[in-house]
């Protein structure tokens, strides 16, 4: 099979040939469709999207085989469905049920690689927790840990922590010894914790400047050693409402290019018609006209709304990049963290979509995508 477009980098014609899946050849061509070529979008960080919950206390087929299909439909060919802090009996509830579905649907296998795990053991603070719910906050346990991979056949691939916990140290070892990325994330830590945190074998920083208190001291204080921290890959929200254009900017060029990345971090309401909904998770919680989840009747974000799709298009207005820059932050830098993904690239896998984009729009429209080589989406 051959799949042509328009390559993002030189705005010229590309035919990417496919055999077993894979990408066996690129090469310039002319005459191709009119749509860009990218890699398929990798998102590490998806809890929900369009009335779908992964956190409302059960996980059922329908709800993951739906958000595959909706991710799809906006660009995404590799996600890791993601569980907050909760009662270790409702982890364990989601993660055998992901398992499970996983085991039994070809398409799912396909684009759900691993979980992410982001919590429990975060800060309990208010601010620095964010929506997660105080009573399950708890310290990190290499024993608990041990269960979540039983019950999902060592499915959890990524867990978020918050470094300032006794035994921190010890248990970001032990996962890194058994290759999960761990991510520092919903945190107070100082920056000597931060530290001792990448010493110890984390890689990334979870949407790194929320999850935060309101007031920090100037310096230091634990984002600006994240961004310090050559060893940290930092993750970003660039919704436009999770950070402003002059912060993005900033801590996108502090970091460079190489150690960033793009998440969605989607709840369930992303995508719902505006209006005041009753969550699990948050409570009370308005969506606006614009999309933007608040806590109803204040001006606290109450989760992320907008696909990464959205983001890609935003991050490259509001850092004044490329498009093809902004692609690299949410295509091959996520992909390193679940095996190689997201590479357009001779014996990488053929996942690929088609999409349009001008300059200014604040989304990319996928038109079709294709997942190991098959054509999973036409829009």
């Amino acid at each position: 099979m051959i799949v042509d477009g328009i390559d993002p980098r030189t705005g010229k014609g590309i035919a990417i040939e496919i055999a077993d899946g894979r990408i066996s050849a690129i090469r310039p061509a002319e005459n191709t469709s009119s749509h860009f070529l990218s890699a398929g979008l990798v998102d590490l960080q998806v809890n929900g999207f369009r009335g779908f919950d992964l956190n409302n206390g059960e996980v059922t087929p329908k709800i993951v085989l739906s958000l595959c299909e909706e991710l799809l439909g906006v660009g995404v060919t590799t996600w890791l469905p993601t569980i907050i802090t909760a009662s270790e009996e409702a982890i364990l509830q989601a993660l055998e049920a992901i398992a499970k579905i996983r085991a039994g649907h070809r398409l799912i296998a396909e684009m759900v690689p691993g979980v992410h795990v982001e919590g429990p053991s975060i800060s309990d603070k208010d601010g620095p927790r964010g929506a997660h719910p105080l009573e399950h906050v708890r310290p990190p346990s290499i024993a608990e840990f041990d269960r979540w991979q039983q019950a999902c056949g060592n499915l959890v691939s990524m867990v978020t922590i918050a470094p300032e916990h006794d035994g921190s140290s010890d248990y970001i070892r032990a996962l890194a010894t058994h290759g999960v990325h761990v991510a520092l994330g919903h945190t107070a830590a100082t920056p000597e914790q931060i530290h001792a945190a990448a010493e110890a074998g984390a890689v990334l920083s979870t949407h790194l400047g929320n999850g935060a208190a309101a007031m920090l001291p100037r310096h230091p204080n634990f984002i600006w050693a994240q961004l310090a921290d050559d060893r940290l890959t930092a993750s970003f929200i660039a919704d436009g409402w999770h950070l402003p254009a002059d912060t993005f900017k900033a801590m996108l060029r502090a970091k460079g290019i190489d150690r960033a990345i793009l998440v969605s971090d989607m709840v369930a309401l992303a995508g719902m018609p505006p209006g005041v909904y009753d969550q699990p998770v948050g409570g009370r919680v308005e969506v606006s006209p614009e999309g933007r989840i608040s806590v109803a009747g204040t001006p606290y974000l109450a989760g992320a709304s907008l696909p990464l799709s959205a983001n890609v298009a935003i991050a490259a207005d509001m850092a004044g990049i490329p498009l093809a820059d902004a692609l690299v932050l949410a295509t091959q830098n996520p992909g390193r963290f679940v095996g190689g993904r997201g590479r357009l690239e001779v014996g990488a896998r053929a996942d690929l979509i088609r999409f349009d984009w001008s300059e200014g729009e604040r989304e990319l429209k996928v038109r079709e995508a294709w997942v190991h080589g098959e054509k999973a989406f036409c829009g």
